[in-house]
């Protein structure tokens, strides 16, 4: 029972947006890669799906969550303002059919992580110990 933590995809530049970043959106290279996200984690079972409450994030798993019929569980401290307790999500979940999707600074609790980047997840096991790495 694998835990995939996924990066939220490509949006933009948060220079060249100039109102609240949470609801800054995906961009035309983002948008594919959430298409990806689909296709590219067809061979694992997925229960829930958990996500910051970030537009850029909502949007990288609304193809997911509308392929599999899941509804997305939206959770603030997965937010990038609450990174410090993204940490404990992740605990609580491990072990189970997840995925969660979270912003940089979520993959720290991966130990010898690879860079984490827009659109890649992580496989985790149940200690949340790396098994693969996906790209979307």
């Amino acid at each position: 029972m694998p835990l995939i933590l996924l990066r939220h995809a490509w949006a933009g530049s948060r220079d060249d947006w100039h109102t609240d970043d949470r609801d800054r959106p995906l961009d035309d290279r983002g948008r594919e890669q959430a298409r990806n996200v689909v296709s590219v984690l067809a061979d694992f079972p997925i229960d829930e799906i958990h996500t910051s409450p970030y537009v850029r994030c909502v949007q990288t798993v609304e193809p997911l969550a509308a392929a599999r019929g899941l509804e997305l569980q939206l959770r603030e401290e997965l937010g990038e303002d609450h990174w410090h307790e993204g940490p404990a999500v992740l605990t609580e979940l491990a072990g189970r059919d997840v995925v969660v999707c979270g912003h940089g600074g979520l993959d720290a609790v991966v130990p010898d992580a690879p860079k984490w980047k827009k659109g890649a997840a992580f496989v985790l096991d149940a200690e949340l110990r790396l098994l693969d790495v996906l790209r979307a």
